[in-house]
Protein backbone atom coordinates (compact mmCIF):
# COMPACT_ATOMS: atom_id res chain seq x y z
CA UNK A 1 0.00 0.00 0.00
CA UNK A 2 1.44 3.41 -0.77
CA UNK A 3 2.64 5.46 1.86
CA UNK A 4 -0.35 7.81 2.76
CA UNK A 5 -0.38 11.59 4.36
CA UNK A 6 1.20 11.20 8.12
CA UNK A 7 2.63 7.84 7.26
CA UNK A 8 6.05 7.75 9.60
CA UNK A 9 8.96 8.32 7.46
CA UNK A 10 10.19 4.21 6.32
CA UNK A 11 13.48 2.90 7.25
CA UNK A 12 16.67 3.95 5.22
CA UNK A 13 18.02 0.60 5.79
CA UNK A 14 18.90 -2.08 2.61
CA UNK A 15 20.80 0.00 0.23
CA UNK A 16 23.44 -1.40 -1.02
CA UNK A 17 26.08 1.30 -1.14
CA UNK A 18 26.71 4.99 0.20
CA UNK A 19 27.56 8.02 -1.24
CA UNK A 20 28.87 11.20 -0.23
CA UNK A 21 28.07 10.72 3.70
CA UNK A 22 27.91 7.08 5.65
CA UNK A 23 25.17 5.06 5.72
CA UNK A 24 22.37 7.61 7.66
CA UNK A 25 20.16 6.52 10.39
CA UNK A 26 16.89 6.27 11.28
CA UNK A 27 18.02 8.28 14.44
CA UNK A 28 19.88 11.06 12.48
CA UNK A 29 16.97 12.21 10.61
CA UNK A 30 14.36 12.23 14.30
CA UNK A 31 13.31 16.09 14.93
CA UNK A 32 14.63 17.38 11.37
CA UNK A 33 12.29 17.97 8.24
CA UNK A 34 13.35 15.24 5.79
CA UNK A 35 13.14 15.15 2.17
CA UNK A 36 13.64 11.49 0.17
CA UNK A 37 14.22 11.74 -3.50
CA UNK A 38 13.90 8.83 -5.35
CA UNK A 39 16.08 9.05 -9.29
CA UNK A 40 17.80 6.62 -11.80
CA UNK A 41 20.45 7.08 -13.86
CA UNK A 42 18.67 6.43 -16.54
CA UNK A 43 15.93 8.84 -15.89
CA UNK A 44 16.96 12.65 -17.61
CA UNK A 45 14.27 14.46 -15.86
CA UNK A 46 15.70 12.85 -12.64
CA UNK A 47 18.97 14.79 -13.71
CA UNK A 48 17.12 17.42 -14.93
CA UNK A 49 15.84 18.00 -11.00
CA UNK A 50 19.53 17.62 -9.21
CA UNK A 51 20.69 21.18 -9.90
CA UNK A 52 16.98 22.13 -7.89
CA UNK A 53 17.85 20.24 -5.34
CA UNK A 54 21.16 21.35 -5.03
CA UNK A 55 19.50 24.88 -4.18
CA UNK A 56 17.19 23.48 -1.84
CA UNK A 57 20.06 22.00 0.56
CA UNK A 58 22.00 25.47 0.17
CA UNK A 59 19.10 27.34 1.17
CA UNK A 60 17.19 25.07 3.90
CA UNK A 61 19.97 22.51 4.87
CA UNK A 62 21.29 25.45 7.24
CA UNK A 63 17.72 25.52 8.99
CA UNK A 64 17.66 22.03 9.56
CA UNK A 65 16.04 20.27 6.30
CA UNK A 66 18.09 17.06 5.59
CA UNK A 67 17.92 15.77 1.88
CA UNK A 68 18.71 12.18 0.57
CA UNK A 69 18.97 10.51 -2.83
CA UNK A 70 17.90 7.20 -3.11
CA UNK A 71 18.85 5.47 -6.47
CA UNK A 72 16.44 3.39 -7.93
CA UNK A 73 17.26 1.65 -10.44
CA UNK A 74 14.55 0.85 -13.46
CA UNK A 75 16.54 -1.09 -15.45
CA UNK A 76 19.30 -3.85 -15.13
CA UNK A 77 22.03 -1.61 -16.66
CA UNK A 78 20.89 1.09 -13.83
CA UNK A 79 22.42 -1.65 -10.78
CA UNK A 80 26.59 -0.79 -12.23
CA UNK A 81 27.08 1.17 -8.67
CA UNK A 82 30.48 2.82 -11.03
CA UNK A 83 27.88 4.11 -13.27
CA UNK A 84 25.68 5.76 -10.71
CA UNK A 85 29.20 6.98 -8.54
CA UNK A 86 29.69 8.86 -11.83
CA UNK A 87 26.37 10.25 -11.85
CA UNK A 88 26.68 11.29 -8.78
CA UNK A 89 30.14 13.29 -9.73
CA UNK A 90 29.48 14.33 -12.92
CA UNK A 91 25.38 16.03 -11.76
CA UNK A 92 27.11 17.71 -8.41
CA UNK A 93 24.78 15.77 -6.26
CA UNK A 94 25.37 17.22 -3.00
CA UNK A 95 23.14 15.22 0.18
CA UNK A 96 24.39 11.83 0.47
CA UNK A 97 22.69 8.87 -1.95
CA UNK A 98 22.32 5.32 -1.21
CA UNK A 99 21.80 2.82 -3.91
CA UNK A 100 18.97 0.14 -3.54
CA UNK A 101 19.99 -2.17 -6.02
CA UNK A 102 17.82 -4.74 -4.66
CA UNK A 103 14.87 -2.15 -3.91
CA UNK A 104 14.65 -2.71 -0.17
CA UNK A 105 14.02 1.15 0.52
CA UNK A 106 11.60 1.49 -2.79
CA UNK A 107 9.21 -1.49 -1.09
CA UNK A 108 9.15 0.29 2.40
CA UNK A 109 7.60 3.45 0.66
CA UNK A 110 6.30 1.63 -1.87
CA UNK A 111 7.39 3.86 -4.56
CA UNK A 112 7.07 3.12 -8.16
CA UNK A 113 8.52 6.17 -9.74
CA UNK A 114 11.23 8.42 -10.55
CA UNK A 115 11.65 11.34 -9.60
CA UNK A 116 9.68 11.07 -6.75
CA UNK A 117 9.94 13.27 -3.51
CA UNK A 118 8.41 12.55 -0.12
CA UNK A 119 8.84 15.47 2.20
CA UNK A 120 8.37 14.36 6.09
CA UNK A 121 8.17 17.04 9.02
CA UNK A 122 10.16 17.10 12.45
CA UNK A 123 7.91 14.59 13.80
CA UNK A 124 8.35 12.37 11.15
CA UNK A 125 5.22 12.00 9.56
CA UNK A 126 4.90 12.67 5.29
CA UNK A 127 3.21 16.10 4.59
CA UNK A 128 4.16 15.67 0.78
CA UNK A 129 4.19 13.57 -2.01
CA UNK A 130 5.27 14.35 -5.75
CA UNK A 131 6.52 12.84 -8.39
CA UNK A 132 7.50 13.53 -11.94
CA UNK A 133 8.42 16.03 -14.13
CA UNK A 134 6.56 19.11 -12.79
CA UNK A 135 7.32 17.50 -9.27
CA UNK A 136 9.79 19.70 -8.16
CA UNK A 137 8.75 22.96 -8.49
CA UNK A 138 5.32 21.43 -6.66
CA UNK A 139 7.72 19.97 -3.71
CA UNK A 140 9.30 23.17 -3.57
CA UNK A 141 6.20 24.89 -2.05
CA UNK A 142 5.57 22.37 0.12
CA UNK A 143 9.39 22.14 1.34
CA UNK A 144 8.89 25.99 2.08
CA UNK A 145 5.71 25.71 3.80
CA UNK A 146 7.56 22.64 5.93
CA UNK A 147 10.19 24.94 6.63
CA UNK A 148 7.88 28.05 7.51
CA UNK A 149 5.82 26.06 10.06
CA UNK A 150 9.13 24.32 11.60
CA UNK A 151 10.75 27.89 12.17
CA UNK A 152 7.68 28.90 13.78
CA UNK A 153 7.32 25.58 15.94
CA UNK A 154 11.67 26.68 17.16
CA UNK A 155 10.07 30.28 17.74
CA UNK A 156 7.59 29.18 19.99
CA UNK A 157 9.87 26.61 22.01
CA UNK A 158 12.41 29.57 22.79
Amino acid sequence: MPLRMDSPLPSLKGGTDWFNSSPVTDEELKGSPVLVHFWAISCGTCKESLPDINGWIEKYGPQGLKVIAVHMPRQESDTKVEDVKLAIEEYDVKQPCVVDNWHEITDAFDNKYVPAFYLFDTEGKMRDFKAGEKAPKMVAQAIERIMSETKAVKEEVK
